[in-house]
């Protein structure tokens, strides 16, 4: 296995566990909640027949990395993705996130620069804001936040399966783009993942990334889900062409928050040419 060591708790060293393939350009792919870094197993072959070098790694609290019970935020996040970028020396990267990991990306490139990277690429965007307040009319009550942390309390295993049904728009995408089998594949891996890390990363999901955005300077490919029931478009992707400085947002029509999975071939397609040019 391939362990990095990003801290400490109780004695015990934190670690995130990494998958490091292939030559070329890296590509860094980072996950969404609550999975890990296999869920990207429908780019990652094709990255790889295409030349890339691919780089997945498990955040904190999830997969394979170690599951403390700090480090819960975006500014630490971004920390271990950073020691991941030294660690391995990465030059001319293109970050690519989903979910969550979109959040990554932006605060990475917001705190640490674009010294190594060269492109970045945002699917199923959590970026701007998702909290609705007087200079963010577009975000979500705080009520929402609230009540996702109560079902994750009240029984984390109802939660995540009603949690997939909406992660993939399983009443209409089911069984042509989402079968009984992949649900209950990631529902397996989310029940693997630390109940702390389930359930303080939701706090996560109000953080404010508009003065992150306002900072990179590479070229940005957004990818979104027109019915997208977890980060809604309209919250979300729909804004982001409109505060970073080049920004190019490619609407999947009918995805839902999980297009990486469900509409694939759409999502590969887009990703591809974007890396080429």
């Amino acid at each position: 296995m391939a362990l990095l060591t990003v801290g400490e708790e109780n004695g015990a060293d934190i670690q995130i566990y990494y998958e490091d393939h292939g030559d070329g350009r890296p590509v860094v792919l980072i996950h969404g909640y609550p999975l890990d870094l296999h869920s990207w197993e429908r780019q990652e072959p094709v990255l790889l027949d295409a030349g890339y070098r691919v780089i997945a790694y498990d955040r904190r609290g999830f997969g394979s990395s170690s599951k403390p019970s700090t480090g819960f935020d975006y500014d630490t996040f971004a920390a271990d993705l950073h020691a991941l970028m030294e660690h391995l020396d990465l030059q001319d990267a293109v970050l690519v996130g989903f979910s969550m990991g979109t959040g990554e990306v932006t605060r990475y490139l917001g705190r640490y620069g674009s010294g190594r990277v060269a492109k970045a690429v945002l699917m199923g965007a959590i970026p701007p804001f998702m909290v609705r307040t007087d200079d963010n009319p577009l975000g979500l009550d705080p009520s929402q936040f609230t009540s996702t942390k109560a079902a994750i309390r009240a029984d984390r295993f109802v939660f995540l399966d009603e949690f997939f049904q909406n992660f993939n728009n399983v009443d209409k995408l089911a069984p042509d783009r989402i079968t009984d089998a992949a649900i209950r594949g990631g529902f397996t891996t989310a029940s693997l993942a630390s109940p702390l890390a389930t359930y303080a990363c939701v706090d996560t999901w109000a953080t404010d990334f508009r003065s992150d955005l306002d900072a990179i300077d590479v070229p940005t490919l957004v990818l979104h889900g027109t019915e997208d029931r977890i980060l809604p478009i309209a919250v979300t992707a729909d804004r982001l062409p409109g505060l970073i400085k080049d920004c190019r947002l490619v609407r999947i029509e009918h995805g839902p928050h999980n297009i990486p999975w469900t509409f694939h071939e759409e999502v590969n397609k887009a990703l591809m040419e974007f890396l080429a040019e």
